[in-house]
């Protein structure tokens, strides 16, 4: 039976932007979920950007697309894969995408000639989008995490909507703050004025927290855990430690410690129903006992950003190769691997003999073109496991016709218009996009179905005959090339039967050789990891 009113938590972030709502809100969406309560999840982005689809992987992270082909945020993926399930277009909005609804709306004279506002219409339609996921998901507790802090300006319409909801029904809608506590390494003591001023700030917009989340290095003492509580107008048991820890999947078994899922339940009316978290905390106790380690490579360019090397750029690639590891019983120690360095020195492509396994992930343009192929030719000669995803399908299908089949200028119609040899070269339906500058999801996006061949690496891993799978992308393997490719030895053991388009490479005589033109990445779970990549650390562990 769904709950009589429909329950809402608006997650902000106080202090510092990265602070982990993300996390926090899979995490609290999981637990509530393993009540017995059907849990949906929203994140919403205050950029003037529509989607996420034209944001720099290392200025914003990974680009995650949904089944629906949604360009997102990389926070609806964390969603899926905590909570084991498939979210939509609708789990995600952006400032860009609000604005548009409201002023497409007021073209089509939706508003009935009235003088459309900021406030309350840029709310209203925010809470409209809001109803529409929870109703897709038929959702008893519906999450919405807020991008950024509650001081930026660009928020206030945000917690605008959240101050409405709340006004309407307040038994149904929780305020959680989740920030952060610098502990300063010269004072050595967890500071909480910090926090006190987010609340403050968040007070200002007709806020007030019913918890605060507090992330810091250490687990919150009860000095602070006090001097909060009276500062910030929320009792003691509502303040919940989030410290530092070795995995994101630790996070749920320390709330769950704190019994911060019942402590919600409790301020909503509800009660917990007869599920629990035991298969999670088997998953992550194995974990902590295996005694294999798997060494991965990960051959990219999204690291850098100044002078600090980030892993947001291929975050679901990180997680599904963890959740690969950890079905295989093992641990994984991952290395970012400059594809640049290549190019300006072969001689460090001996480097990539320490993997135990070497992947080259999606991306896009020429940058580092040359250094991936080549560390592709590496992995392949030396027999080193080998897993090509998107675009590190389309450079290993580069490196296979120069080296293989001899065509030395093969290229990408992408990074090479006037190559004799374009292996791989513009999707049809994309040219006059690219020609109109339209280049705002207007990919290749979503999921696709892909036929997969008996005998086959891939039919093997997956286990049956028909997939589907997510997609983002423009170029595509060039059918006049299939071929010469095959003949000499390139197996296509998945396609598109629709539209005649390769989908999965693999090679025969390699211990573990494949590529996908989709993006496999993005449909592994904690508790339900990828069959490809499970596949592929198992051989990396051979």
């Amino acid at each position: 039976m769904p709950v009589k009113n429909p329950k809402y938590i608006f997650v902000l972030g106080g202090v510092i932007s990265g602070v982990g709502k993300g996390t926090v809100s899979a995490s609290i969406a999981m637990l509530l979920q393993s009540k017995g309560y059907k849990v949906t999840s929203l994140k919403i982005d205050p950029y003037v950007n529509v989607d996420a689809g034209t944001m720099n992987p290392t200025e914003h992270g990974e680009v995650f697309v949904t089944a629906d082909g949604l360009e997102t945020d990389q926070d609806i993926g964390t969603y899926e894969r905590f909570l084991d399930t498939t979210l939509s277009r609708d789990n995600y909005m952006t400032t860009g995408a609000v604005y548009r609804s409201v002023i497409d709306r007021e073209r089509a004279l939706d508003y009935g000639g009235k003088c459309v506002e900021v406030v309350p219409h840029i709310p209203l339609e925010a809470i409209r989008r809001i109803e529409a996921a929870r109703k897709k998901h038929k959702a008893d507790i519906t999450i919405i995490e807020v991008g950024g802090t509650v001081g930026e300006y660009q928020n206030i319409l945000f917690l605008e909507a959240s101050r409405m909801m709340k006004l309407k029904n307040p038994g149904d809608v929780l305020n959680l703050l989740v920030s952060y506590l610098p502990i300063p390494s010269k004072l050595g003591e967890m500071k909480s004025k910090p926090t006190q001023y987010a609340v403050r700030t968040l007070n200002s917009s007709g806020i007030q927290p019913d918890f605060i989340v507090c992330r810091a290095e250490r687990t919150i003492d009860d000095v602070r855990r006090e001097k909060l509580s009276v500062f910030c107008n929320v009792r003691p048991e509502d303040i919940i430690a989030a410290p530092d820890v070795a995995s994101v999947y630790d996070v749920p078994l320390n709330f769950d410690k704190e019994r911060f899922a019942d402590k919600i339940l409790k301020k909503f009316g509800l009660l917990a129903k007869k599920r629990d978290v035991r298969e999670w905390r088997k998953r992550v106790e194995g974990v902590r006992r295996s005694q294999k380690t798997v060494k991965i490579g990960i051959v990219g360019k999204y690291f850098g950003i100044g002078d600090y090397t980030l892993a947001d750029s291929y975050i679901s690639v990180i997680e599904a190769l963890k959740h690969a590891a950890y079905a295989n019983k093992s641990k994984i120690e991952l290395d970012w691997v400059n594809c640049g360095d290549f190019e300006k020195d072969s001689e460090s492509l001996k480097n990539l003999s320490k993997f135990d396994g070497i992947v080259v992930p999606g991306g896009f343009g020429s940058r580092g073109v040359e250094g991936k192929i080549s560390a592709i030719k590496y992995a392949r000669e030396k027999k080193i496991p080998f897993f090509g995803l998107c675009y590190g399908m389309q450079l290993a299908t580069i490196e296979f016709a120069r080296h293989v089949v001899k065509m030395p200028e093969a290229h990408t119609t992408e990074v090479n218009k006037k190559t004799p040899y374009p292996v791989i070269d513009i999707l049809p339906e994309q040219v006059d996009l690219m020609k109109k500058g339209e280049y705002g999801g207007t990919m290749r996006l979503g999921s696709f179905p892909c036929v997969l061949k008996k005998g086959t690496r891939a039919y093997a891993a997956y286990g049956t005959e028909q997939i589907s799978e997510r997609h983002r992308h423009r170029y595509e393997l060039n059918n006049d090339f299939r071929d010469k490719l095959e003949k000499a030895g390139l197996i296509i053991s998945g396609n598109y039967l629709k539209k005649n388009l390769a989908e999965i490479i693999e090679l025969k005589d390699h211990p573990w050789f494949a590529a996908v033109q989709f993006h496999p990445e993005f449909q592994s779970h904690f508790l339900n990891p990828h069959p490809l990549f499970v596949d592929f650390i198992k051989a990396c562990l051979k």
